[in-house]
């Protein structure tokens, strides 16, 4: 089938819709990445146009074909033990100081399809002992989320995982299932999931103790970030932490937070 050419006015409405409900920015150098992903949802209505996809879009009872757009139009790259420093932090300094009692509880805040959430959970399951613990993932897109929920990957994306943790907390797929593993639902019990967007007010998740918000800030502009930053505050509990992505920085937003290593901030 010929693919549709997006016009500038057309592209500016659909950068305008993700931007109003996501805070997602698009520039004009996405135009490819915004007609490669959304060229089916035209085939599979019949459309002529984007903008006709468009007044779909804005014209979606219950939200169905909206969500579907929003799926389709954010990144979800992630992998398991990603900027593995952070791990080491977690490992050696919070859970070093932590003194159990009440339970640590802990937000991947943009979590895709799950494996930073797992990889958590590996970590805390190994080291905590008997203190208990939860872990929280949540993304925008429910299609990740239902991935990520099944726990079920395919084994080329579990290259992060340390040996000890795949024998002890994957089962690997055989017959139909081969070239896969799930992660063991004695792990999955610890984790949830949900759907939730960083730029609307956050409903009653309560506090965590830590928070790990990585790779999310580098696609919203300043004041963008500067309220999804304070909406995640209010969700931190005294002296909780923050991780954010390596190649992000907090300068220039109003926090009450303060750096105590590279990318990662603890609450005043």
């Amino acid at each position: 089938m010929h693919q549709i050419e997006i016009s500038d006015d057309e592209f500016r409405l659909i950068s305008e819709f993700l931007y109003d409900q996501t805070g997602i920015n698009l520039g004009l150098e996405k135009k490819t990445l915004v007609t490669s992903r959304l060229a089916k949802r035209l085939q599979h209505y019949a459309l002529r146009s984007y903008q006709d996809y468009y007044n779909l879009v804005i014209r979606s009872l219950g939200h169905g074909e909206r969500q579907t757009a929003i799926d389709l139009l954010t990144t979800n790259e992630t992998y398991f033990f990603r900027e593995p420093k952070h791990f080491s932090f977690l490992e050696q300094h919070v859970l070093k100081q932590w003194k159990g009692g009440k339970p640590l509880r802990v937000w991947s805040a943009a979590s895709s399809s799950g494996e930073e959430a797992y990889s958590i959970a590996m970590l805390l399951d190994d080291k905590a002992g008997v203190r208990p613990w939860s872990v929280l993932g949540s993304d925008i897109s429910t299609r990740v989320l239902n991935m990520a929920q099944s726990g079920h990957y395919s084994l080329d994306r579990t290259e992060g995982i340390p040996k000890t943790y795949l024998k002890k907390y994957c089962l690997r797929g055989t017959q139909e299932y081969e070239g896969t593993l799930l992660i063991d639902k004695k792990l999955r019990q610890y984790v949830s999931f949900a759907a939730i967007n960083l730029k609307n007010p956050l409903a009653n998740i309560g506090l965590f103790d830590i928070i790990f918000l990585r790779n999310v800030l580098i696609y919203f502009n300043r004041e963008t970030k500067q309220h999804i930053i304070k909406n995640i505050i209010s969700a931190m509990a005294p002296a909780a932490y923050l991780f954010i992505g390596h190649s992000e920085s907090l300068t220039g937003i109003d926090t009450k937070l303060s750096a105590v290593a590279p990318t990662i901030y603890q609450i005043k």
